[in-house]
C-alpha cells in the first residue's frame, strides 16, 4: 500500500521490533515532526483520560510482551480491564500530538503500543470518545485534524481507484478469514454469542431476509449493486431471478463468475465491471449490501437518485448499510481518519438521518428499518480470530507484519465501535414514494434499533 508522504523526521529506530519497510510504510517508517508542545499537550491529555477510564497503562517492555499489573482481591471478583502497554512511550505521544487517531493507528503498525485484549482496550476508548479530549481543546479540533485529501474524492475515477486499494489486494486474502460463502458483510446469527460452525448459515439467513424484503422470486428482474464475490447473486438465482450484478473489483469479479458458474447459475446472473452510476433499465428489486459506505456524502444524492430511476414500479430497494449517530457521522465527514488512510479511502458511515433525508429527496420512502449491531461484533469477532490464526498463511502471500497488524487494528477497531454501540448496521426496505404504505419496523434476537 503506497500512501502520501509528509515531511517526516528520521526513521524511528527499531527498539528491537520488526523493520518497517519505508517504501511501502513511509508514515509508520518514519516519526512524522510534531512540536514539543504538540506531543506534551497529547502526553497530558492521554494521561488524564486514561486515568478517568477503566483501562491500565504499562510503560516500557520489549514488543509483544503485555505484562498485567499486579490485581488485588476487586480484580478476582471482577475482570481486570484491559491494559494498554507503552513499547516507546515517546513515538506513541510524538505520533499522536502530529497526527492524532491516525498517529494512534500508525503506531500500533510501528509496533509501539499493544494489549493483553485489544477489543476491549478499543472498546473503552470507543465508549468514552467524547470524554478523551477536554472541552476547551475540542474547540480546537480544526486546527490540527487533517481534511480528507481530495484524490479521495469519489468520482468515477476515484471510486475505482479506491475500491480497488481495498478489495482488489487478494481474493486469497480474503478467503483466509471469511467463512466458506465468502461473504464480507454482517451475518445475521440465530442466536448470540455466535459460533463458527453457524457463520456460513448466517450469512445466508441475512441475504435471504435482504432478498425477502425485495420480494425477489421467480422471474425477478434483480439488480445487485455491489456484487463481492458473488453469494447473493447466487442465491438470488437459486430462486429463479434474472440478475445483474455490477462491481468495480476487478479481482472480486473474476472469483464471482468462477462461483457462479461452479453453482450452476451462469445462465441466470451476469457480472460486469461497472459503476452504479451508469446502470441502465428498470428492475423489480434492487439490492445493495454495505456499499452506500463507500459511496461518499458528496454522492449520496447521486445514488438514491440511481435506485430511484432503476427500480421499476410496484419494485423495491433492499439495503444493508452500517450507520453511526449523526454529529458523530458529521465530525467523520470533514475528517481524514485512519481508516479512511489506510483502509477503506473514500468511505464514510452514513447516520440514520442522512439516510432518511437522502432517500426522502430522491422520491424514496422507508417501510422497513431492522437493526442487527451485536450481530456485527460477533461477525467481526469471528473474522478477527479466524485472521489471527491464519497470520503465516497471510504472510506466505506477501502481506508483511507491519499489513498484519493493521488489519487485525481495523477488525479489532471496528468490532469495539459495534460493542460500543457506536456503530450500527440496518437492513432497510424503500419503495417509490407513491406506492409506499408505512413502515413497520421488525427485529431479530439480539437486534438494535
Amino acid at each position: 500500500m503506497t500512501v502520501s508522504v509528509p515531511p517526516a523526521a528520521p526513521r524511528v529506530a527499531a527498539l528491537g521490533r520488526p523493520p518497517v519497510d519505508p517504501e511501502r510504510w513511509p508514515d509508520v517508517a518514519r516519526l512524522p515532526r510534531a512540536s514539543a508542545l504538540r506531543t506534551a499537550v497529547a502526553r497530558r491529555v492521554l494521561a488524564r483520560a486514561f486515568a478517568r477510564l477503566p483501562l491500565r497503562t504499562n510503560l516500557g517492555g520489549p514488543p509483544g510482551a503485555v505484562p498485567r499489573p499486579t490485581t488485588g482481591e476487586a480484580d478476582r471478583v471482577t475482570p481486570a480491564p484491559p491494559v494498554l502497554t507503552l513499547h516507546d512511550p515517546a513515538a506513541f505521544h510524538r505520533r499522536i500530538g502530529a497526527d492524532g487517531l491516525i498517529g494512534f493507528g500508525e503506531s500500533y503498525m510501528a509496533g509501539e503500543w499493544d494489549s493483553d485484549d485489544l477489543v476491549g482496550l478499543l472498546t473503552v476508548l470507543a465508549t468514552h470518545v467524547d470524554d478523551l479530549v477536554p472541552a476547551p481543546l475540542r474547540r480546537l479540533r480544526g486546527a490540527w485534524v487533517r481534511r480528507r485529501p481530495a484524490r479521495d474524492l469519489n468520482t468515477l475515477e476515484g471510486a475505482r481507484a479506491n475500491i480497488h486499494r481495498h478489495y482488489d489486494l487478494s481474493n486469497d486474502l480474503f478467503a483466509r478469514f471469511l467463512d466458506p460463502s465468502m461473504t464480507y458483510s454482517s451475518a445475521v446469527f440465530d442466536t448470540l454469542p455466535a459460533t463458527p460452525g453457524a457463520f456460513t448459515a448466517a450469512q445466508h439467513r441475512k441475504i435471504d431476509r435482504l432478498l425477502d424484503l425485495a420480494g425477489v422470486g421467480p422471474g425477478t428482474r434483480l439488480l445487485e449493486i455491489g456484487t463481492g464475490w458473488g453469494e447473493l447473486a447466487i442465491r438470488a438465482a437459486s430462486r429463479g431471478a434474472d440478475v445483474l450484478t455490477v462491481t468495480l473489483s476487478e479481482e472480486q469479479r473474476a472469483l464471482a463468475l468462477r462461483r457462479i458458474a461452479e453453482a450452476g447459475v451462469e445462465h441466470r446472473v451476469r457480472v460486469e465491471l461497472r459503476d452504479y452510476r451508469q446502470v441502465e433499465g428498470r428492475y423489480d428489486a434492487v439490492v445493495s449490501v454495505e456499499m452506500i459506505e463507500a459511496v461518499g456524502a458528496e454522492y449520496w444524492p447521486t445514488y438514491f437518485e440511481a435506485l430511484r430511476r432503476l427500480v421499476a414500479p410496484g419494485g423495491a430497494v433492499a439495503l444493508q448499510a452500517i450507520t453511526m449517530p449523526h454529529e458523530r457521522m458529521l465530525h467523520t465527514a470533514r475528517t481524514h481518519t485512519w481508516i479512511s488512510k489506510y483502509v477503506f479511502p473514500g468511505g464514510l458511515i452514513p447516520s440514520p438521518d442522512a439516510l432518511a433525508h437522502e432517500s426522502a429527496a430522491a422520491g424514496l420512502t422507508l417501510t422497513h428499518d431492522t437493526g442487527y449491531g451485536a450481530h456485527y461484533a460477533e461477525t467481526l469477532r469471528l473474522w478477527r480470530e479466524t485472521f489471527v490464526r491464519e497470520s503465516a498463511a497471510v504472510e506466505a502471500l506477501g502481506f508483511d507484519r507491519v499489513f498484519h497488524r493493521m488489519w487485525e487494528l481495523y477488525l479489532a477497531y471496528s468490532e469495539a465501535g459495534f460493542r460500543a454501540h457506536y456503530l450500527d448496521v440496518r437492513q432497510l426496505r424503500l419503495v417509490a414514494a407513491e406506492q409506499a404504505e408505512p413502515a413497520e419496523p421488525a427485529d431479530c434476537p439480539g437486534a438494535s434499533r
